[in-house]
């Protein structure tokens, strides 16, 4: 039974603090739809998405418009296709991407996530056939999305693909030069990657998932704000408290769109993700609840203590109002696509290399990032490199997705609009790190991987 105070405090969260539901997204296990034709596996893929999701999007309407809750995307994620594909006879998995894509438009979601691959310890013919795939693939679609899981703490980092990918990111940038290098905007490389991450772009279904489940993006970097502004005064054990009480508060509504969706369209509820993911708009920002707790700017000294409590606050609110939590959860630092991220690089505050040192404690990595379009293969490969370290190291996940914006320079800005919001090119140090790279190879797990 709720409160009065309660329901008001909660329609006050949508109308004002711009609370919503970011994503319902459907995991679809695609394993039964390999074959050894890959004409044949491509209209399995499209029949079978077609038809467990034909009623996702109009199911997040109806919740939407009956409960009052803002449902932002209706997505899907499917099994790595490098892993679906391996039984085909294909040389270039262009027509895997091909069918998503259709598959996608049919049933009207907003984008679709799988032409992945798992390569932390090493490549199969069929992961090399996607890799090699991406950049025309990201070109030639409209809603695909793609991610390559590069490192584990389990296995170490594979840096024969962390090499690759650099050179890939620009490819797909210059492919996609037209518009902004947007390809690279739906390409992420990850370190230990979850198998039920709702988020686009890094999202697929891990192979220890079942047939299908909802899995659900909440986010309220606004709610949080607010409550971080009325605790002005209070210290860092006060603040957490008011963090976690307002984390649960999200949680809570991403609860019921969760159960209410499964319920609904007969498929099981997964995970709900906690994470808190920024917005263009102004008032849905994590680097203004960072300002909010006594920064001067977003990047100044005590951004990255600032933003670890926030993270840790934001995962214990939310695990004490859901029993199901996973994906990412925690917060996000996109910078293209958060307004105080983006005024803090615009001042010079905000570097590549504090983002670097911020991704340590939080849940993505070097994300949503422009930079130079005449950067280098290894200087982009390097910096996968260093994400990856972060998170092998940390047990934790981290991720790269960034834009090498063909003919820009640092300090301009590329647009994109939408969620994906506006880029500020930055800077990034164009010394050598070719012999770094060359080495290849895979670079060790850490000694604590050796848990059993």
């Amino acid at each position: 039974m709720f409160e009065n105070f309660e329901i008001l405090q909660t329609l006050e969260m949508f109308d004002r603090q711009h609370l919503d539901v970011r994503t319902i997204t459907m995991g679809i296990s695609l394993l039964d739809c390999a074959d050894s034709s890959s004409a044949r596996a491509c209209e399995k893929i499209y029949e079978k998405i077609v038809t467990r999701a034909e009623h996702l999007v109009k199911t997040g309407e109806d919740i939407s418009r009956e409960y009052g809750i803002p449902i932002i995307n209706k997505r899907i994620s499917v099994t790595p296709i490098s892993l679906v594909a391996a039984a085909g006879d294909a040389t270039n998995y262009l027509c895997y991407a091909q069918a998503l894509d259709r598959a996608a438009a049919a049933v009207g979601v907003n984008f679709i996530g799988g032409f992945s691959a798992l390569v932390q310890k090493g490549f199969s013919r069929s992961d090399l056939c996607l890799i090699d795939s991406i950049p025309e693939a990201l070109a030639r679609t409209d809603l695909v999305c793609s991610s390559i899981n590069a490192g584990t703490t389990r296995s170490g980092i594979n840096m024969d693909a962390v090499a690759r990918m650099g050179q890939v990111i620009l490819e797909t940038a210059r492919l996609t030069a037209d518009r902004g290098a947007i390809g690279c905007a739906k390409l992420v490389v990850f370190a230990n990657a979850p198998d039920d991450n709702p988020f686009m772009a890094g999202a697929f279904t891990g192979v220890g998932e079942g047939e299908c489940a909802i899995n659900i993006g909440v986010s309220g970097p606004g709610v949080v704000k607010a409550a971080v502004d009325q605790a002005d005064g209070a210290d860092f054990g006060e603040l957490a408290e008011i963090i976690k009480k307002a984390a649960f508060k999200i949680t809570r509504v991403g609860q019921l769109v969760a159960m209410e969706a499964s319920r609904r369209l007969g498929v099981p509820f997964g995970i709900i993700d906690l994470s808190l993911a920024p917005t263009p708009v102004v008032g849905d920002s994590v680097a203004r609840i960072l300002e909010g707790m006594g920064l001067e700017t977003c990047g100044i000294p005590g951004t990255t203590a600032a933003l670890a409590m926030l993270n840790d606050a934001v995962k214990k609110g939310g695990t004490m109002a859901s029993s199901f939590v996973g994906g990412l959860s925690g917060a996000f630092i996109p910078v293209s696509e958060d307004e105080g991220m983006i005024a803090a690089v615009e001042a010079g505050v905000l570097t590549l290399e504090k983002l670097e040192a911020m991704t340590s404690v939080c849940s993505v990595g070097i994300d949503m990032v422009a930079i130079p379009g005449d950067t280098d293969a290894a200087v982009i490969s390097s910096l996968i490199a260093d994400e990856m370290a972060i998170g092998v190291f940390n047990n934790k996940t981290t991720a790269v997705r960034i834009i090498p914006v063909p003919g820009a320079k640092a300090g301009d800005r590329v647009e994109y609009g939408g969620l994906l919001g506006s880029a500020p090119v930055m800077r990034i140090s164009g010394l050598s790190s070719d012999r770094f790279i060359a080495r290849g190879g895979r670079m060790p797990a850490p000694i604590h991987s050796m848990r059993n």
